[in-house]
């Protein structure tokens, strides 16, 4: 007998977006997740007073405004605006690529300076059609931002040589003439006061809620209580791997609570260079300029994915395309599953994505008005 309208498999943004609107319907909704917290990868541990994004730096951004004003239901956000540092060798550059990183690079001034020396570079490689990504950021950036912030992180991330990887990874590089350090365009930023578990909290908030809860140790009594299921996992993992398994990205922290209250005077310090076996590192605190007299630190490491780590970034090359499609065939039978989220879509999403997404899917499953 059916017990609930809806049961949400994933208690992250996407399903607890799905979650608050069919609550608003009056719809019976279950959330379950295999983890002991709710929020998927936004959630954050309190660690020395300090809000520590436990699977990497969130930074909220967005040109929606709609969505913009449906977070602030659950939260007030702060004024951070994203400004990362990189790290080559020692020497400091800022990040996105702007006249305060091509003074860095060539002590040039003016912007018909720094676009001079990028065409000279650019136009020096001869390269008509990019066969691979190095070649493709070569042909929009030129080679000294390449070799110096390009090639070592990019080839950390996703573990091999940027001469093997499709150019259709790098389509565009941000590069600005101005000296505006903000990395992202958007109308919209910042980060929530007392972190993201106050939205997760607000998006389920009266509705039932069951963690470290695994859909698949008992699948066939899930599918029982409710009349409509909510997928928000891994596609492959729902079918039983039948035409293979989806390939990932993977990432290992270290956290590291230091007795100093500044580390690095930046949120996030990206480490460019090939030898450094990190990425780079967050330092938590400068998200919500925090004042404690102690500070935490994250190395974030890219490696491979393996059936049963955790999966952050699809890997999307033709084979993986090419069988996500097979999955999606499947899914698109289906009459009372749903299937929405970063996993289940095999994409990488940003934040306002997965709630967009997740909206869109309760408009047109719940039937109500924008």
């Amino acid at each position: 007998m059916d017990t609930y309208d809806y049961l949400v498999v994933g208690a992250g943004l996407f399903g607890a977006t799905f979650a608050w609107h069919a609550k608003q319907q009056g719809k019976r909704v279950l959330v379950i997740d295999k983890r002991t917290h709710a929020g998927g990868n936004v959630y954050c541990r309190s660690v020395e007073g300090i809000n520590v994004h436990a699977y990497g730096a969130h930074i909220f951004h967005t040109n929606d405004t709609p969505i913009w004003e449906f977070v602030h239901r659950f939260a007030r956000f702060n004024r951070y605006t994203n400004a990362p540092v990189a790290n080559y060798k020692g020497e400091l550059y800022n990040l996105p690529f702007n006249m305060n990183t091509f003074y860095q690079l060539w002590k040039v001034t003016t912007p018909a300076a720094a676009r001079e020396i990028i065409q000279k570079q650019i136009e020096s490689l001869h390269i008509e059609e990019p066969t691979n990504l190095e070649e493709q950021a070569l042909k929009l950036v030129g080679t000294d931002i390449y070799e110096k912030l390009i090639k070592g992180y990019t080839e950390k991330q996703w573990g091999c040589k940027a001469t093997e990887l499709p150019a259709f990874i790098i389509k565009r590089l941000p590069v600005r003439f101005t000296f505006d350090n903000n990395y992202f365009n958007d109308r919209y930023q910042g980060i929530p006061e007392g972190g993201y578990n106050r939205i997760i909290d607000g998006l389920l908030e009266g509705v039932d809620v069951r963690l470290n809860t695994n859909y698949f140790h008992d699948r066939d009594a899930f599918n029982r209580i409710a009349k409509k299921i909510v997928y928000t996992g891994a596609m492959d993992e729902f079918y039983d791997y039948r035409f293979g398994e989806l390939e990932y990205r993977s990432l290992r922290f270290e956290e590291e609570i230091l007795p100093t209250d500044n580390y690095q005077g930046n949120a996030v310090v990206n480490y460019t260079e090939a030898s450094v076996p990190y990425t780079r590192i967050i330092e938590h605190k400068h998200f919500e300029f925090g004042t404690q007299p102690v500070t935490v630190i994250t190395r974030e490491y890219p490696e491979a994915w393996r059936k049963g780590s955790e999966p952050y970034y699809p890997i999307n090359n033709t084979l993986n395309n090419n069988r996500f499609k097979q999955y999606q065939t499947l899914a698109q039978q289906e009459t009372h599953i749903l299937f929405g989220g970063r996993l289940a879509e095999y994409r990488y999403y940003d934040m306002h994505q997965v709630i967009g997404s997740a909206m869109v899917m309760a408009r047109k499953e719940l039937e109500f008005l924008k």
